[in-house]
């Protein structure tokens, strides 16, 4: 069996007030022209389809273009896309039963019926589509269960694949925030909890693609979303021989034709080399800027217009100035930006409410706040 295994498309997805269709279309193309000159039995999207609950009819419209435009170009592939935790689980289904006239199946909410999270793939394979569950409302031996059930079934001895939306402990989460075990606002489960019996995991969430234990990997997101999602980005090609062989993997990188720079990068610069730097930035470059400016005393109150300025009649788009080593003025309190807030967890806000009270935010405190996080992100991807 062969796959192409992606995850964390984001559609829809903004940079600090820019909308980037150019990209995610651009993103969408090259890996249609990986489908059709590979040639897969399936492609999988192990979650985060969209960049929220609520897309846009922009992006929408993006996805289903795309995936029919696929499905003409290699109409034998299977199209197989999960729910992430952006994504709404309802809604993700909601046209499912039209999807699978053009060979595409959409699963975005947990079944108690086993059979319907499995997807054979005819002397093929088998696929274990699971989306993202809450591990608060995970029971106890679900993958374990899916795993056996699909060992029933697997009577040829044909490859497994199980896909999953989640935060595995121990993962590089370079480019996420990450709030002790809370890895972009999911709660890190070991690899074992995911249960044996498959050949191939295929992992969603985090954006760095990765080895994931002997036989698992991140995919990785195919377009970055952040500055400090500073790496390559690709899909991969997995081939498996058959049940219990060794997968066989391939990285295929992405190319994004906006670029998100970091002015200067792995480093920070007074103001007036910042600005430097950006001046001579090539104009032709359609990249996305983020200055990194230590926090000296010598950012002046203009700084952002000045800096918006810097790239007037350039095709690259000005972002954000990223303080760094902040000091507080004794007997004052830093404030955040409103960037500096976008990139804080709600366990981060939540500590700094505290902390400016002189209060503690102990144990008891973060099991309640996340279990409220947990019932309004549930909420939310229900409706």
């Amino acid at each position: 069996m062969k796959i192409i295994h992606t995850a964390d498309w984001h559609l829809g997805h903004q940079l600090y007030g820019y909308e980037r269709s150019a990209e995610q279309q651009s993103m969408l193309a090259q890996i249609a022209d990986i489908v059709e000159s590979r040639r897969p039995d399936a492609l999988l999207v192990s979650g985060d389809i969209f960049d929220t609950t609520q897309p846009s009819v922009a992006a929408v419209s993006m996805l289903s273009s795309s995936l029919m435009d696929i499905h003409r170009r290699c109409p034998s592939t299977r199209l197989i896309l999960t729910a992430g935790n952006h994504d709404a689980a309802s809604r993700h289904e909601v046209n499912a039963d039209v999807w699978r006239l053009a060979n595409v199946e959409m699963t975005g909410t947990r079944s108690a019926d086993p059979d319907r999270h499995i997807i054979a793939l005819p002397g093929k394979g088998y696929i274990v589509a699971v989306p993202y569950i809450n591990s608060r409302f995970v029971p106890d031996g679900f993958y374990q269960g899916l795993l056996e059930r699909v060992g029933e079934l697997n009577t040829e001895r044909l490859p497994v694949v199980l896909m999953a939306h989640t935060a595995v402990a121990g993962s590089d989460s370079s480019g996420h925030r990450v709030d002790d075990t809370v890895i972009g606002n999911i709660e890190a489960m070991p690899a074992d909890a995911l249960g044996e019996g498959y050949d191939y995991l295929a992992l969603g969430h985090i954006h760095k693609p990765q080895r994931c234990g002997a036989r698992g990997r991140y995919s990785g997101a195919p377009m970055a979303v952040s500055f400090d999602e500073d790496y390559a980005h690709s899909v991969v090609e997995v081939t498996i021989d058959a049940h219990g062989a060794e997968p066989r993997t391939e990285l295929i990188e992405i190319d994004n034709p906006h670029p998100l720079v970091t002015l200067p990068s792995g480093a920070s610069a007074s103001w007036d080399e910042a600005l430097a730097m950006l001046a001579s930035f090539d104009g032709s470059i359609p990249a996305y800027i983020r200055l990194n400016v230590a926090d000296d005393g010598s950012l002046p109150a203009d700084a952002r217009g000045r800096a918006v300025a810097a790239c007037e009649g350039k095709a690259c788009r000005f972002c954000f100035i990223n303080l760094t080593s902040r000091k507080v003025a004794e007997g004052g309190s830093a404030s955040l930006s409103i960037e500096e807030l976008k990139e804080k967890t709600p366990r981060e806000i939540a500590a700094l409410y505290l902390e400016r009270r002189g209060l503690s935010f102990d144990d008891e405190l973060r099991e309640m706040l996340d279990e409220v996080i947990a019932n309004v992100d549930d909420n939310l991807r229900q409706k």
